[in-house]
This record gives structure tokens, C-alpha cells and sequence, in this order.
């Protein structure tokens, strides 16, 4: 009976020691588990924080590249702007170079009649009337055109009213008189032509 009580009495004894260890090693397990927990969240953010660097990095390449770019574009509006302005320019100067260069002709006609003698009127007048034609056709050939009012009526798109007039034998808004002539270039009116108008009532 008694080596009975001695069994159960180390029984018991070596359960509270297991149960002594189990209490001893379960915190070292919960303080092992909150470690490797911490660790695995510092880990996590770590690499959060690296992604967002390199995609921190990745938008200012983008932006260092699209400034560049727009620097390079801005350079090349300028240089065209440039070379459009001197095209233009050296356009111009060829057009004016052309004209004054038919105009040469004229001012040989007009030494021509200044240096006919004073008492030969009619010579002189036909150096004048040559000059005019000759002077007439150049114009012509670069693109003027009279406008003409024999038997039109007042338009104030091509011609500039003055004075209004009455006469029975025209109708209103009829041109009675051209007092300046009017002229287009190409087309496009850049001197109307000055008249009287008819205006009867």
C-alpha cells in the first residue's frame, strides 16, 4: 500500500515539474512568435519602402525626360521660326529686286525725254506716252487691273461715291463720272475707284 502511495506521490511530483516547464517554455514561445511577427512586418515595409523609391525614381527619369524633350522641341519651334522669318524676308527682297528691275527701262525713257530739246514738243510727249505704257504693262503683268466704270452701277465694294449728281438720262445708283480711277491687285481691291453717282429722287 504504501509503495502504492510512493508511485502516485512521484506521479504527481513529476507532473508539476512538466507542468512547471510547459509554463516556463510557453512564454519563451509567444515572445519567439511576436519576434518573428515583428521581423516579418519590418521586412514588409522595407520592401514597401524600396517600391516606392524605385517608383519615386522611375517619375523623376519620366519628368527629366519629358523637360528635355520639350527644351528640344522649344529649340527647334525657334530655329524654324528663325529660318521662316529669313526666307521670307529674303522673298520679299527678291520680289522688290524683280520690280525695280523692270522699272529700269522707265527711268532710261524718261533721261531719254528730259534730254529731247524743248522746242520739240511732240517728241517729248511721245517719250512720255512710251514711258506710260511701257510703265502700264509691268503693272499689269504683276497683277493689276483697272476697275472699270463705263456704264456700271455704284458698287461700294469697288467703287468710293463723292458726290451725287442729277441727270434724267441715267438711272439711280448709275456712275455718272469717274473721278479717279480705281485698281485690284490679283483680285483684291486696294483703291476704289472715285465717282459721281446718280441720284435723281
Amino acid at each position: 500500500m504504501k509503495k502504492n502511495e510512493d508511485i502516485e506521490q512521484q506521479t504527481t511530483e513529476q507532473a508539476e515539474v512538466d507542468t512547471a516547464e510547459n509554463t516556463t517554455e510557453e512564454p519563451q514561445t509567444a515572445e519567439t512568435q511576436a519576434g518573428e511577427a515583428e521581423a516579418s512586418q519590418e521586412a514588409a515595409e522595407e520592401a514597401e519602402g524600396q517600391e516606392a523609391a524605385e517608383e519615386l525614381e522611375a517619375v523623376k527619369k519620366q519628368l527629366s525626360e519629358g523637360v528635355e524633350r520639350m527644351k528640344r522641341l522649344q529649340a527647334d519651334f525657334e530655329n524654324f521660326r528663325r529660318r521662316t522669318r529669313q526666307e521670307k524676308e529674303e522673298l520679299s527682297n527678291m520680289v522688290v529686286q524683280d520690280f525695280i528691275k523692270d522699272l529700269l527701262p522707265m527711268i532710261d525713257n524718261f533721261d531719254r525725254a528730259m534730254a529731247a530739246e524743248a522746242a520739240d514738243g511732240a517728241k517729248f510727249q511721245q517719250g512720255v506716252e512710251m514711258i506710260y505704257n511701257q510703265l502700264a504693262e509691268i503693272l499689269k503683268n504683276k497683277g493689276l487691273e483697272k476697275i472699270d466704270t463705263t456704264d456700271a452701277k455704284f458698287d461700294p465694294n469697288f467703287h468710293q461715291a463723292v458726290m451725287r449728281v442729277e441727270n434724267p438720262d441715267l438711272e439711280d445708283e448709275s456712275i455718272a463720272m469717274e473721278l479717279q480711277k480705281g485698281y485690284m491687285v490679283k483680285g483684291k481691291v486696294i483703291r476704289p475707284a472715285m465717282v459721281q453717282v446718280v441720284a435723281n429722287s
